[in-house]
């Protein structure tokens, strides 16, 4: 966790939003991302700490805010250690 900023699309993987990137890239591309209340259609925006996501996750709209810039794709309580729930 020692980067400042981090692709979107790799963040999306690594905090265990999307199974891999080629599926959090299509979610971008497709305009289902917010960042920073921003509709994003492109995987390289870059996320850093402080940032807001809203994403569709289980047919609900998640908010959350990035506390860390993951090095990897972990288990999932170091991900989930990467943000905190908004909404």
């Amino acid at each position: 966790m020692a980067d400042t900023t981090l692709r979107l699309d790799q963040f999306l993987c690594f905090a265990r939003f999307a199974r891999t990137r080629s599926i959090a890239q299509a979610l971008i591309g497709e305009g289902h991302i917010r960042l920073d209340g921003r509709a994003i259609h492109k995987s390289s925006a870059q996320v850093k700490v402080g940032s807001v996501l809203g994403l569709p996750v289980g047919g609900q709209v998640r908010v959350v805010r990035v506390e860390a810039i993951p090095d990897r794709r972990g288990p999932a309580p170091d991900a989930r250690a990467c943000y905190t729930d908004l909404v």
